[in-house]
């Protein structure tokens, strides 16, 4: 069948931001043992919050909170903000769609990094903007060559995620306060902060959404282990928040995700804890490489790209390791584009994961992989 398309989806490939693990599992016809390629935390949900979704679960016949309006109250109390400067969303990707849908035009150019995370990317062509993405620069996202890009091409939108995904890399506050006053002035920036409870001090900047032309991005996916009920937020100047009301899905945020985040802000222990033991797994990773000859960079995530190019080359070994872990039921992933594809990319799991995944990987690397 043959059907008549908008000019701007049948100019596209037929193609996703990721390939899941549910898809690879039946691909290779059989579950992974370890699953650490998708960045979740494998530490699971907190307990308070499980338990609030479940009672919550009685009322899935109701449609959600269109406005999310306690949830709101708890994340405005916690940063300082008004409940009407805070957008939520079903994670950071969707909202990445109401931001690239209400700032851009078609045909506008609008600047990222050369394999930075793609659901952005994704996002601004299906609305018909043009990527122009700057090369990494020392395993960071470049600056100051974003910040030329985006006058080069009169951009009206950047992103930058900070700490950053896919090298966990990251900028200090005071960096990404110079490069916002670098943007000219019509630009807006989304500053995609999924990974903000690993960051370390000096790393975010102060939430102020009075700063003009600035969206902020933060989710439960990772240190709050929510990802499958999807749930994220954004930070904004109120106009810029009440404006999302003409295009947002108003009921897409389900009411049990509403419940398990509200309850999971109230469980601080619990993200402590999940912080704590990233930072142990991420020492854990470190140690691994180092004995294997390999490079674990340094992370302000819940991952570690590992350089495993070492004197055996780099993609090629790359790609040849993250098919053999796969063989095994190891899921990684790694990046897609030079230079920065001689990394794989490995979660944070649990101790049993770390465990499983340092064992095949010495074993791999034993038989000359």
């Amino acid at each position: 069948m043959t059907a008549r398309l908008s000019s701007i989806v049948a100019a596209l490939p037929a193609t996703v931001p990721f390939v899941g693990p549910e898809t690879l599992a039946r691909r290779r016809g059989r579950p992974f043992r370890a699953r650490l390629g998708a960045n979740e935390s494998c530490f699971g949900p907190s307990p308070r919050a499980l338990e609030a979704m479940c009672r919550a679960a009685a009322e899935s016949w109701q449609y959600g909170d269109s406005t999310s309006h306690e949830l709101r109250e708890v994340l405005a109390f916690r940063h300082g903000v008004a409940p009407d400067e805070i957008l939520i969303g079903a994670g950071i990707d969707e909202l990445l769609g109401v931001a690239v849908r209400m700032l851009i035009d078609p045909g506008d150019v609008v600047v990222s990094s050369k394999g930075a995370y793609p659901t952005f990317a994704y996002h601004v062509v299906g609305y018909g903007g043009r990527l122009e993405a700057v090369p990494y620069r020392d395993d960071h996202e470049d600056l100051a060559a974003l910040a030329q890009a985006a006058h080069d091409h009169a951009a009206p939108l950047v992103y930058l995620s900070n700490p950053d995904n896919p090298m966990g890399s990251w900028h200090s506050a005071d960096a990404v306060r110079a490069f916002r006053a670098d943007l000219p002035g019509e630009t807006w920036l989304v500053l995609d902060e999924a990974y903000a409870e690993f960051a370390p001090a000096g790393v975010l900047p102060p939430i102020d959404t009075a700063e003009p032309r600035t969206i902020r991005m933060r989710t439960f996916s990772k240190a709050h282990g929510l990802a499958g009920a999807r749930i994220g937020y954004a930070l904004a100047h109120r106009d810029v928040i009440t404006a999302t009301d003409k295009i947002r899905n108003h009921f897409g945020v389900n009411r049990i995700a509403q419940v398990g985040a509200r309850a999971s802000l109230e469980d601080e222990a619990h993200t402590g804890e999940v912080v704590a033991a990233v930072v142990q797994g991420r020492e854990d990773y470190r140690a691994l490489a180092e004995r294997l000859g390999m490079r674990a960079l340094p992370s302000a995530t819940n991952f570690v790209a590992i350089d495993v190019a070492g004197a055996h080359g780099g993609p090629e070994r790359a790609r040849g390791l993250l098919r053999a872990l796969e063989e095994q039921g190891i899921f990684v992933r790694m990046p897609g584009v030079a230079p920065l594809d001689r990394c794989i990319r490995v979660t944070v799991g649990t101790p049993e994961d770390r465990r499983l995944f340092a064992e095949v990987l010495e074993e791999l690397v034993r038989c000359g992989h």
